[in-house]
């Protein structure tokens, strides 16, 4: 498939020509900045109340796992509605959800924090599908890897705002007003994607959906034996599982944020210094999601070998940098780590999402991001929530980071090998079935 060079010029001309993508690119700045001011607010709150690591740990396997058990489901509905009515559902959905946490007030109250989180996490499993869906959909054919990295780096961008900024508001203004402010950045959001005009092919000539229809299996089948069709689609739908295996981090930077790398000084008590320490940690790996894309995606463009091999590379780097911490005792020094690794997480990330599209007919796209979904979040949960047990039960964190490290690099090893090396199957769809 033919692509465009890619340079700045290039984003700043989809953005000022597709007033459909720059509203979805606003509603993304503006909800997922709410995000990561709202995700340090809650770990950070998860850790004054109780102490536990594991508790963090159970807390994003409900903010990632619910995805695995809904994505049938989510999929089906992003193949068989219009995916713009269904962004919208989400986002009012989970300004109304995210709300609720201010009713969580004491150690006696975080109970509800729990149901919030599998509430909210569904409610993300059908957004998620439906905006990777629609991109397509809504940009020219060469102008995918620019929208995907584009979209990539705003998530990183708001990452790294978000985790560092965020930190201060919630230490200096309360956790409440984080919680407020995310329950109204997805309501902007849901505006802003109801200004959106596109068509959505997959919808023609298909009956009403019906509530039976949500536990008919058969279309869920049959997006099954589209994958296994193409040996090539099958292996990269698993791409994310693998790098799902970092779900440590968000155990791993949280505990190192307050115990080893705490910002300390005049004014700065032990509870603001963790918060700050978590969110300085948590910004220097939104900074290398931001660098990555933007520096990889002139040179692969849409070429499939060459985001086959940017994928490869991105998991080794992704995981050096978790191994190096075992050992790095300096701040500064930790904070470049984090950031060079987190380039190869991002290219990862854009890379995949783009080959997953490039090879997918728009009619089985939202079940096959449904699905790519759901084996990332299996393997994010787990390995999150067994990061705090073995935490809890006194396993260093730095071996943890190690750990993880390690996993990732096989994780590479097993890309470059089935992704990489057996490139004998075509990239290109074949006739539907």
């Amino acid at each position: 498939m033919a692509s465009q060079s890619i340079s700045l010029a290039t984003y700043l001309k989809l953005l000022r020509g597709n007033a459909n993508f720059r509203r979805l690119w606003i509603a993304q700045i503006i909800s997922e900045t709410g995000d990561w001011f709202y995700t340090i607010a809650l770990y950070a709150m998860l850790l004054e109340f109780t102490g536990k690591a594991e508790l963090l740990g159970l807390a994003f396997l409900l903010q990632v796992m619910p995805q695995a058990l809904t994505s049938p489901v989510a999929g089906v509905i992003n193949d068989r509605l219009h995916r713009r009515p269904v962004m919208i559902f989400s986002d009012v959905a989970r300004a109304v959800i995210v709300s609720c946490m201010l009713l969580v007030r004491s150690p006696q109250m975080i109970w509800l924090v729990f149901p919030l989180l599998v509430l909210e996490t569904v409610m993300f499993g059908l957004f998620e599908p439906a905006r990777n869906a629609v991109i397509p959909n809504i940009v020219e054919a060469d102008e995918i890897m620019v929208a995907n990295t584009l979209s990539s780096t705003t998530w990183s961008f708001n990452f790294f705002v978000g985790s560092a900024v965020g930190g201060a508001v919630a230490a200096f203004l309360g956790r409440d007003t984080v919680f407020a402010l995310n329950g109204l950045s997805f309501l902007a959001s849901a505006f802003f994607i109801s200004r959106m005009q596109f068509a959505e092919p997959h919808t023609e000539s298909l009956p009403p959906l019906r509530w039976g229809d949500l536990v008919d299996f058969s279309p869920v089948l049959e997006g099954v034996r589209y994958v296994r069709r193409q040996s090539r689609l099958a292996v990269a739908v698993f791409v994310k599982a693998g790098l799902g295996v970092t779900g440590a981090s968000w155990i791993v930077f949280p505990i190192m944020g307050k115990y080893i790398f705490p910002v300390t000084g005049h004014g700065i008590d032990p509870q603001r210094g963790a918060i700050l320490g978590m969110s300085l940690l948590m910004g220097a790996r939104g900074l290398g999601a931001l660098i990555g894309p933007v520096a990889a995606a002139p040179w692969a463009q849409q070429n499939p070998h060459r985001l086959r091999l940017g994928i490869m590379a991105g998991f080794f780097l992704y995981g050096a940098g978790y191994i190096a911490l075992k050992l790095i005792h300096n701040v500064a020094l930790a904070y470049f780590v984090i950031t060079l690794s987190h380039m190869g997480g991002a290219v990862i990330w854009v890379f995949s999402t783009t080959l997953l599209q490039l090879m997918t007919d728009d009619k089985f796209r939202g079940r096959v991001f449904a699905a790519e979904l759901s084996f990332c979040t299996i393997t994010l949960g787990l390995t999150a929530y067994l990061a705090g047990v073995l935490i809890d039960q006194g396993i260093d964190v730095r071996t943890v980071a190690l750990a993880t490290g390690v996993l990732t690099v096989l994780a590479g090893a097993v890309w470059g090998w089935l992704g990489v090396r057996k490139s004998g199957q075509p990239d290109v769809s074949p006739p539907e079935i």
